[in-house]
């Protein structure tokens, strides 16, 4: 009679592991593209294909939930991938904005401040932004895109009308005056582990103050002194405004997943860019040299 003997057939069982190998047996062990799968003294089972983590060493048993560490790792990436689109998108913005105001006749800029046109203008502008803002919430961000594209170059379009009142030398040093304060409001809020929804609720509140100011000042009192006052205060609420959108689009990404990501970042865009040109008017205003 023949003794069945486990060893013969490449088959090893011990009392805390079990492992096939052998000549004829087989062995679960694959390379960097498969999966590795290994039994533990409980009869755990740990599964790791390419890319993920997934760890049950622990067992249900003990109450220790699964780590699905390449889902950790996927959201992350989406996170980084729209703080860093929402930057890039902006920058595009501003050299749209930049290229209009350099090629456009400042006589097309005195044409749109003149008479009607300037309020068809701002209607055309804020409809624009609107429906940039709807293309976003229906999660279209080409339109969007395209949308926030002719904003800025609408934008610098009138802006164009800065070249005839101020001095080259000034625009430029206001500009990087503008670069320097907002970057580092934005990597504030960034960086910071506070949430800064309470300063945006202040900032919010000041700059509807400012604009009904500033209404007040060109109708009724016509001040350069309270037009400078205006001004001071806008670039405390700007730079106020820059910090917490640059906190807000962390906390946009964070919570962005594969189907939005572009979205979000068209948004968390916009929002910089009218951080960064109503700052940039508020500088020029207080530091801008005149012809």
């Amino acid at each position: 009679m023949n003794t069945y003997r486990p060893e013969e057939q490449g088959i090893n069982q011990t009392s805390s592991q079990y492992n096939q190998g052998g000549t004829n047996g087989y062995n679960p062990q694959y390379g960097a593209n498969g999966y590795n799968q290994q039994y533990g003294a409980n009869g755990q089972f740990d599964y790791t294909p390419n890319g993920y983590g997934m760890d049950m060493n622990a067992g249900f048993e003990s109450g220790n939930p699964v780590q699905m560490t390449g889902i950790k790792n996927l959201g992350a990436i989406i996170s980084n991938e729209v703080i860093a689109k929402s930057y890039l998108f902006m920058m595009v913005a501003l050299f749209i904005t930049a290229g209009a105001a350099l090629t456009t006749s400042p006589a097309v800029a005195i044409r749109i401040l003149t008479g009607n046109n300037y309020i068809v203008f701002i209607l055309t502008e804020l409809a624009i932004v609107w429906g940039a803002n709807f293309a976003i919430a229906k999660n279209k961000p080409i339109l969007a895109g395209v949308l926030f594209a002719a904003y800025s170059y609408m934008t610098g379009m009138l802006f164009s009308i800065f070249f005839m009142i101020f001095t080259g030398g000034s625009l430029a040093a206001v500009f990087l005056m503008c670069s320097g304060m907002f970057a580092f409001m934005a990597i504030y809020g960034m960086v910071t582990d506070r949430d800064l929804s309470s300063v945006g609720n202040i900032c919010l509140m000041g700059l509807v103050g400012i604009i009904i100011a500033s209404c007040v000042n060109l109708i009724f009192l016509r001040s350069s002194m309270f037009d400078f006052i205006v001004s001071i205060v806008g670039v405390l609420i700007f730079v106020g405004l820059t910090a917490y959108d640059a906190n807000k689009a962390k906390r946009i990404a964070a919570t962005s997943d594969s189907n939005n990501a572009l979205a979000m970042s068209m948004y968390c865009a916009l929002e910089l860019y009218l951080d960064f040109i109503n700052l940039f008017l508020r500088l020029l205003s207080l530091f801008g040299k005149r012809k």
